[in-house]
């Protein structure tokens, strides 16, 4: 039977198209604080001139009874103003053409990721959170090609710091005023030995500790102890520490809070936030006082770009509708998703905390990962539910085009397979407006190769970027001209590529096993098959309508969903998906996945990170340790030869479209002044 969520949507959905005369949501004032004119210390870019930026604030109002916006959670009883609208206003940020008419009339959204800005890898510059001087501009590939930057606050527990974009949303209270309250969960882990206190997302209901609970634990496997109430307090109705008081709490261990909270936010305003602003941009001429859109007649085309946190974001909005303005015109036409994984990002619900993110040993208890995971609408078996990604877009016909791209550790650590499967683990066709890239062996974002944190091993160096600058050319000319995209690559069981996972009930990960897999017996290097396990989790009867009553939930006797990854050749690099030069010709093995060292909790899944693992030089080298993969030597014989296999790789990228031009010469002019077999 269809659930009450999807009944719920497509229900709402219609009513909106056949509400013309409903009240609509729109951003009703626009504050320009600063512009500075020339900005980039008056770099011009191209053809495009130099680039000017604005800073303010935007103020919208949202209609609690349209269709839409009933379904944000807590909605109906946030205060309204004299037109029955509740309020919110947000950060933005804008770094435009100074002469609109030399750009590209293209808008690219750029969704922060706890109120940071994060596109200077796309740009190859640091980027910084106030974009200014020219080096901030990198060499420019956004500005070169004319695009409008824009930013907007969405996640309400952004802190406001460091030029961090921000939204303000209300607080919502019961009818007759006094405090909302309900259950709510920390999970805390300090990889040092000097906090002493924790926050709490919500002040605490009451500072009776008889109605809250502290436990820890060493090793995720490990059963929680119960500290018991004189072990622990609270600092004030938001801070908890351990007693007598300047107690650490222990490394790496595993501190998990459970309390009553109070007051919560209406945490999914900040969904219709960046719908209104992106609208508002692209289709209104002013604003109700009359303050000109900065952008106004100019946007034909917007776009978004998006990395982790904010690409779990995206996939909420998506599945629930808000790529349509209450006009019913599309938003976004175009969605990069970069590291979003199997997940939403559980904003939507009362006592929200959209800063947590699921990996094998953090926060697998919240509501981040619940289905839908995949575009198309299917029927759940575990729950009998039915919904999918693009049901909301579909009933209304504002579907953008999307790029799913995902590093080997988003299948590792949050399921990334389930985007591209039933819940069975069965592959789906591509929809018509969805393509999906694994890109080998890498981590999620770029490792120091020369640090390894509180993992085993060194970090993984893959950088992505390159691939994300030629995938979004791609996706542009999907959108504005038609041009197919590169075909999705990741990994899929018809091909034979892929590994599924086992699980064993009520453990909180799974293994893959290491004969399916391919792993090699690399030395000095321990290989558990650690993997996600993604539970079907029940937060209680009323998650449907956004409230966690159940919260954590247990994992006990509950049901799984079944994921993979891909297999690894000899080296232990994996096969699927697409194969970057350093992965094409390996200089060592690069994985998703890592474990934890000795004093962080070892063995234990080291969240985001991947590894590298250096190959041996020479032949006698690897042997005097019983290495099984070739040495380099063996591979490339000379320096010559790497660069001549780097070339050959470089250039097939090249041609599937994979790589621009430019980062293509990059590639090789690196492989030219590598140290691999140079004498």
């Amino acid at each position: 039977m269809p659930t009450l969520t999807f009944l719920r949507c497509i229900l709402l959905v219609t009513l909106f198209v056949l509400s013309g005369c409903l009240a609509w949501a729109r951003i009703i004032r626009i504050e320009i604080t600063s512009r500075e004119s020339p900005t980039f210390g008056g770099k011009s870019f191209g053809m495009v001139g130099a680039y000017e930026k604005l800073r303010g604030r935007a103020y919208g109002e949202l209609d609690p009874n349209s269709p839409q916006n009933a379904l944000i959670t807590d909605i109906q009883l946030a205060p309204r103003n004299a037109k029955g609208m509740v309020e919110y206003a947000m950060d933005i940020y804008i770094l435009k053409p100074i002469d609109l008419t030399k750009g590209n009339h293209k808008l690219f959204l750029e969704v922060n990721n706890r109120g940071s800005k994060l596109v200077g890898g796309l740009n190859k510059s640091s980027g910084g959170n106030d974009p200014t001087t020219e080096a901030h501009a990198g060499d420019g590939f956004l500005m070169n090609r004319g695009y409008t930057l824009v930013w907007n606050g969405w996640d309400p527990s952004a802190a406001p710091v460091n030029n961090n974009l921000t939204i303000s949303v209300p607080l919502v209270k019961n009818p007759d005023g006094s405090s909302i309250t309900g259950p709510s969960y920390e999970y805390i882990v300090y990889d040092n030995t000097t906090t002493l206190t924790h926050p709490l997302a919500y002040p605490t209901a009451a500072l009776n500790k008889a109605t809250a609970t502290l436990t820890v634990r060493d090793h995720l496997a490990d059963a929680p102890t119960v500290i018991p109430a004189d072990g622990w307090e609270y600092a004030d109705d938001h801070t908890i520490r351990l007693l007598p008081i300047g107690t650490p709490f222990r490394q790496s261990a595993i501190y998990e809070f459970s309390y009553t909270a109070r007051d919560p936010m209406v945490a999914g305003i900040g969904l219709a936030a960046t719908r209104d602003f992106v609208s508002f941009l692209r289709y209104a001429t002013a604003d109700d006082a009359g303050n000109p859109n900065p952008l106004a007649s100019d946007i034909q085309f917007t776009f978004s770009f998006a990395l982790s946190q904010p690409a779990r974001y995206l996939n909420d909005f998506q599945t629930l509708g808000f790529n349509a303005d209450e006009k019913g015109r599309r938003v976004l036409d175009g969605i990069e998703n970069w590291l979003g994984g199997g997940n939403g990002i559980g904003l939507n619900v009362r006592f929200a905390q959209p800063a947590r993110t699921e990996r094998n040993r953090q926060n697998q208890l919240y509501p981040e990962a619940g289905f839908p995971f995949a575009y198309p609408v299917l029927t759940d078996p575990l729950t009998g539910k039915t919904a999918g990604r693009l049901a909301a877009c579909s009933a209304t016909n504002t579907c953008a085009k999307v790029f799913e791209i995902n590093s080997a550790n988003e299948y590792w650590v949050k399921a990334a397979s389930l985007l591209h499967t039933d819940t069975q683990g069965n592959d789906l066709p591509d929809p018509a407006t969805v393509r999906f890239y694994l890109v080998s062996g890498a981590q999620h974002g770029t490792g120091n190769a020369t640090s390894r944190g509180t993992c085993q091993q060194f970090q993984n160096p893959t950088n992505a970027e390159p691939l994300l600058r030629a995938l979004f050319v791609a996706l542009d000319d999907w959108v504005t001209k038609g041009t197919p995209p590169p075909p999705s690559a990741v990994p899929r069981r018809a091909d034979g590529n892929a590994v599924l996972a086992s699980h064993q009930p009520g453990s909180p990960t799974g293994i893959v096993p290491r004969e399916a897999l391919g792993w090699p017996a690399i030395p000095d290097v321990t290989y558990t098959g650690l993997i996600t396990t993604r539970y079907q989790l029940d937060f209680g009867p009323s998650t449907s309508q956004g409230m966690l009553t159940t919260f954590p939930p247990t994992i006990t006797g509950r049901p799984v969903y079944v994921n993979f990854v891909s297999k690894v050749d000899q080296d232990g690099n994996e096969v699927a998906g697409i194969r970057l030069p350093s992965v094409a010709v390996p200089v060592a093995t690069t994985t998703g996945w890592a474990l934890r060292r000795a004093g962080f909790g070892e063995n234990d899944g080291c969240e985001g990170a991947g590894q590298s693992i250096p190959f041996k030089n020479t032949k006698a080298e690897r042997l005097q340790v019983n290495d099984p993969r070739l040495s380099l030597e063996e591979r490339y014989r000379t320096h010559d030869g790497y660069v001549r296999a780097v070339t050959k790789a470089t250039d097939e990228l090249l041609k599937q479209r994979l790589l621009l031009p430019a980062d293509a010469r990059q590639y090789k002019q690196e492989a030219e002044a590598s140290p691999v077999l140079s004498r």
